[in-house]
């Protein structure tokens, strides 16, 4: 996640006319927005909060402000009745996603104090700072009108349900900004081969704001051979302070992991990468070959740390591992490895990289003989992803676009296949048959992300923010 706070907009809406009429009704209209407002900072946002918007006049001059303040989205709060005339300027104005807060003071009116006042001008007053609900079809029919996006949160002020939703958005939109100032790095090519591997590479930087860098193993080989003596054993060090490493790992792959990860990390800081897909063969014996060959534990080293990197050049997989990892959720690379009928369970994992923060126990630094399906021999990730919810979640380019592949499940506690890679087990909620016919069908790659927690919801947002479609199958 970037460390910088993104900002946030927001400005509430009534009717200047009502001030004069009902004393103090303005200034606790006011302080309901004040409490939005700090609720929404505590999500680790700059809010920029251009007031309460009465007058079109007022409208035209909150959407300049908001807009030279570059907000990434705008919270709308309905303090009362409106006009859409105090609406439309604003949000035609700075042109961003608007989510419309109707957002009632309380669950609902003490009808019994609220009769006993006994004057109806009072009555009305305070009728008025509960009518939320009153503008919303009015600015609804504007917005649908205008071909203008939108979104409801509808609840009142200690609503923690509303809150979850509102949070959700804000967490949607720390992602759409993560996406868009990304930097992702290709390096290599596509696995021959793999026709659902390959992708619109301008269509990524449309959908998302991706700036893809295309960067070369010359480059990575050059990094590697100046990696100093020094250099190479704090790399060793790290590696035995992240992984278990197995004693049967020979000291000379040790050794050239440590030099490709070291020569790794001055490939991503040159370029500013903030994740990476890659994929190369070479020759027999080449020097390429051996680079490619050591890198999972410096690409799974950069994956744990806020860089996700995934392997067969999957760049849409890279592309779902940001979104997962910039949620805080992890997300690890995988594919589908086998079905067990008599548990109800798919096994997903991966030769690497894979994500350690995200994992049960200590992840394992292991040796393998062959990679399957690629050249040479090196060492490879051994880890299964932490026991409990998960969501699995692919960005998928269909004949109709791009959209978002999502399924909630649970990693769960049984035996998996020690062949030094990740392995976990999965149970969905429709049963192991049904979840990998409904996933199959919406054709993703064989590739997809797994992070932890359910987080359907917040993609759900995101897809939104993004004018994607979001299909959930679990």
């Amino acid at each position: 996640m970037n460390a910088e706070k993104i900002k946030i907009g927001l400005f509430g809406i009534g009717l200047d006319t009502y001030w004069d009429q009902f004393d103090g009704l303005l200034d606790r209209l006011k302080s309901y927005q004040s409490q939005i407002s700090n609720r929404i900072a505590g999500f680790g946002v700059n809010i920029i909060d251009a007031g309460l918007v009465d007058t079109p006049e007022k409208a035209k001059e909150a959407g300049e402000y908001l807009k030279k303040n570059d907000v990434e989205v705008v919270f709308l709060y309905v303090s009362t009745y409106a006009l859409s005339s105090t609406v439309l300027p604003v949000i035609q104005k700075i042109k961003v996603p608007v989510i419309i807060l109707n957002l009632q003071p309380v669950a609902a009116i003490d009808y019994e104090s609220f009769n006993k006042l006994g004057d109806r001008g009072k009555m009305t007053g305070e009728w008025l700072a509960h009518c939320q609900a009153c503008s919303v079809p009015e600015i609804a029919n504007v917005f649908n009108r205008s071909g203008i996006k939108y979104h409801f949160v509808t609840g009142y002020l200690q609503d923690e349900l509303a809150w979850n939703e509102i949070q959700e958005w804000v967490e949607a939109t720390k992602v759409m900004h993560a996406m868009r100032n990304n930097r992702l790095g290709v390096l290599g090519h596509y696995y021959g081969g793999m026709l659902d591997v390959y992708t619109d590479l301008t269509q990524q930087s449309a959908v998302f704001g991706t700036h893809i860098e295309l960067v070369e193993m010359c480059e990575l080989k050059k990094y590697r051979e100046e990696a100093s003596d020094e250099a190479i054993q704090n790399k060793i060090k790290e590696f035995n302070e992240t992984f278990e490493v197995l004693d049967t790992c020979e000291d000379e792959e040790i050794i050239r992991a440590a030099k490709t990860s070291v020569a790794l990390d001055k490939l991503v800081a040159n370029h500013n990468l903030g994740s990476m897909a890659y994929y190369y063969e070479g020759e027999t014996g080449n020097d390429y070959e051996d680079i490619v060959t050591s890198v999972i534990a410096g690409n799974t080293l950069l994956t744990g740390k806020n860089i996700p990197v995934a392997g067969e050049c999957e760049v849409k997989n890279a592309q779902a591992m940001k979104i997962m990892d910039a949620l805080g959720a992890g997300g690890s690379f995988s594919e589908f490895y086998a079905m067990d009928f008599n548990d109800d369970i798919v096994m997903l994992g991966h030769d690497g990289p894979a994500h350690f923060e995200i994992a049960e126990g200590k992840v394992q630094l292991v040796p393998l003989p062959v990679y399957h399906g690629k050249p040479g021999k090196g060492l490879s990730i051994q880890m299964t992803v932490k026991h409990g919810n998960v969501t699995l979640l692919s960005v998928v380019q269909g004949k109709d676009g791009v959209f978002l592949l999502v399924a909630e499940g649970k990693s769960v506690e049984g035996p998996t296949l020690q062949i030094g890679n990740t392995n976990s087990r999965y149970r969905f909620s429709i049963g192991a048959r049904e979840f990998i016919n409904q996933w199959s069908k919406q054709g993703p790659a064989h590739h997809c992300a797994i992070g932890v927690g359910h987080k359907a919801s917040v993609l759900q947002k995101i897809a939104e923010l993004f004018d994607v479609n979001c299909i959930q199958i679990c």
